[in-house]
């Protein structure tokens, strides 16, 4: 079957998903969101060191992308809860996959990153 994106295309829009989906803080939003709705304030506590504004226009870009869907509730002062799509469920195995493989190996990156910079460091020519 022949796609109609081809993401080694440079003007192809699939790239512009891979990089918003490829964000540390989409991928823990999106992580997140797994196990049900979330209120904005959750949202922040859960995902240390993300300030207010980055969360919000995280958010904002993965509803746009269809991910995410946001509820507004009347009460004071107003409640916002956060959720996945259909779509955004489709992508969130994967992600979720993601965030457990980073931690599963986090170990040896930190090693190989040791042995690498442990290393005399060649000139720049001899590296490209």
């Amino acid at each position: 079957m022949q796609w109609p994106y081809d993401v080694y295309e440079e003007r192809c829009p699939t790239r512009m998903l891979l990089d918003r989906i490829a964000d540390k803080w989409a991928v823990l939003i999106l992580a997140r969101l797994r196990g049900g709705p979330v209120r904005f304030n959750q949202l922040r506590r859960d995902i240390r060191g993300i300030s207010q504004k980055v969360l919000s226009q995280t958010l904002k870009k993965l509803e746009r992308d269809g991910l995410i869907t946001r509820t507004v509730f009347a009460t004071v002062p107003v409640t916002v809860e956060y959720a996945l799509t259909p779509l955004g469920d489709t992508l969130n195995e994967t992600v979720a996959a993601l965030a457990r493989w980073a931690e599963h190996n986090m170990d040896s990156v930190l090693a190989a990153q040791a042995a690498y910079d442990s290393q005399a460091t060649p000139s720049a020519g001899a590296r490209a």
